[in-house]
């Protein structure tokens, strides 16, 4: 992002463990997840090289078609496959949900929202 002079959008998961069910086998390794943790690493490096960070709200990223923006459920054929019930656009879905992911932050940046970033700790070297 540096190199190329872009920002980083990264999905708001606040709340996620409250939000997701999962069948016992699951839940030991789904709460030792550590986005917040990941995000904060993400912002401190991204500062620390200029680079803007933002959080986006990550409703329905993985039911919306990236190219006409209809929103189904059964749009996500399957785990890997997206296919627009409306458009007929067919893609990774997660390389579609990734680009809801930045129409969102583009739309947040047009607006003037600052980055989430924050600052790096003083060099006391």
């Amino acid at each position: 992002a540096e190199r190329t002079g872009r920002g980083i959008a990264l999905e708001d998961l606040t709340g996620i463990r409250a939000r997701v069910r999962l069948r016992k086998p699951q839940r030991a390794t789904h709460s030792s997840w550590a986005f917040a943790q990941l995000g904060e690493f993400i912002a401190y490096k991204a500062r620390k090289a200029g680079v803007p960070v933002v959080h986006v709200d990550p409703a329905y990223t993985s039911r919306t078609c990236a190219e006409c923006g209809y929103i189904d459920k059964a749009n996500r054929a399957s785990q890997a496959r997206f296919v627009c019930r409306s458009c007929g656009f067919v893609d990774h879905a997660d390389r579609n949900g990734s680009r809801n992911i930045r129409h969102r932050a583009e739309e947040l940046w047009r607006r003037g929202v600052q980055s989430t970033a924050p600052d790096p700790p003083p060099n006391t070297g």
